[in-house]
């Protein structure tokens, strides 16, 4: 190209990548509107022709993702105009989880509604991988049922696990679960046919405590299971780190030379604040946490922790503890002190912020949804 660079208005685009962003920004337009627009409300708010809209709206409603309400009664001269919005009875999103002592499914809606939740409580340390993961599929198929015959159609799956996951679905290691290199998706055959993505727990969780109502852009989500995880989330978005496994404040070294951790090291956090050392002393898990916690906030100036999964039902016990260390050792406590707060979607917060990977990838490409539903 001999070093130059080519002006982005002298590259030609595809008249079918205007329409796939088009479609995007109108139901994203519906989608995260107050009211119900209509049609010209659209055209004013995007830019776009109303013809252009009434089109593009048109291929949305017949591909199951916004509907139209009838017009509320008008006083003034002129017809009224009818609302859109997105379509509760469209595609959805199945969001999974395996934890350490739990399997969990759950439906959620193009609207965000949970349509359906199952939680089966068993053991997975004491399984192979392939065992657990077929409880799961069975799990996954009475969600999958439970959806169909609400006339809902899935969109896709997210699985939530408690380790370090590749973008391909292989978890390379989950210490809790005893798992190591194992490749989840050829694991689950009754989802075959669905786009299956596999993700850190405490990642997914962190996506949908954002996606909650009042949600901070920047903050640190801490899931408190057997295990510990941690999503990071600066200005709405989530920080993966330089290899994607970023997070990993369960073992965080709080003890130096304490108690053995699964992992292999000494002093882990997890061995001092994970589920099962809360119900043996909840005042030595609120101060290890506290001593972690507060690391974090004076690396990343984190004003906002929010604690989930587990966590959630013990806050009141840990909150005093936690606090306390966290206005000993962060340095800028005098000056901005932390919030710290239950999660708003509690123990549900990974399997929700699962089936919600699902239901942004379909508002953000509805083009790819009705291209599937037009090869059906």
């Amino acid at each position: 190209m001999n070093g130059r660079l080519i002006s982005a208005s002298r590259v030609p685009v595809r008249q079918s990548s205007v329409r796939a962003h088009n479609l995007a920004l109108v139901l994203q337009t519906v989608g995260n509107s107050a009211d119900r627009p209509s049609r010209a409300a659209i055209a004013a708010r995007t830019g776009l022709t109303r013809a252009t809209v009434s089109a593009l709206v048109d291929d949305l409603i017949a591909g199951g993702l916004l509907v139209e309400s009838e017009p509320a009664p008008r006083t003034g001269a002129g017809r009224p105009a009818a609302g859109l919005g997105l379509s509760p009875d469209g595609p959805a999103g199945l969001g999974l989880e395996i934890n350490v002592d739990y399997l969990a499914a759950c439906v959620v809606d193009l609207t965000g509604v949970v349509r359906h939740r199952f939680v089966t409580r068993t053991d997975q340390r004491v399984l192979p991988p392939a065992e657990a993961l077929a409880a799961l599929d069975a799990l996954a198929a009475r969600a999958r049922f439970a959806a169909e015959a609400d006339g809902l159609v899935l969109a896709g799956a997210a699985l939530a696990v408690p380790g370090l996951v590749t973008p391909g679905g292989l978890v390379r290691v989950a210490p809790n679960l005893g798992w190591q290199d194992v490749d989840v998706p050829p694991l689950l055959p009754g989802l075959a046919d669905l786009p299956i993505a596999v993700d850190n727990e405490a990642n997914l969780a962190a996506l949908g405590e954002l996606r909650a109502d009042g949600a901070e852009p920047s903050f640190l989500y801490v899931s408190g299971e057997i295990g510990i995880g941690a999503g990071i989330v600066l200005d709405g978005e989530l920080y993966r780190g330089g290899r994607g496994w970023s997070g990993e404040i369960g073992h965080v070294t709080v003890h130096p030379g304490g108690r053995p951790c699964r992992c292999g090291a000494n002093g882990c956090l997890e061995q001092y604040a994970g589920q099962e050392a809360v119900a043996a002393d909840p005042d030595l898990a609120a101060g290890s946490l506290g001593i972690a916690l507060s690391a974090v906030v004076n690396l990343l100036d984190l004003g906002v922790i929010v604690l989930g999964g587990g966590y959630a039902p013990e806050f009141d016990r840990l909150r005093e503890g936690i606090e306390a260390e966290l206005r000993r050792r962060v340095l800028t406590a005098g000056l901005a002190p932390v919030t710290l707060r239950a999660a708003t979607l509690g123990s549900d917060a990974a399997m929700r912020g699962a089936a919600d990977v699902v239901i942004r990838g379909v508002r953000e490409d509805p083009a790819g949804w009705l291209a599937r539903v037009q090869a059906v």
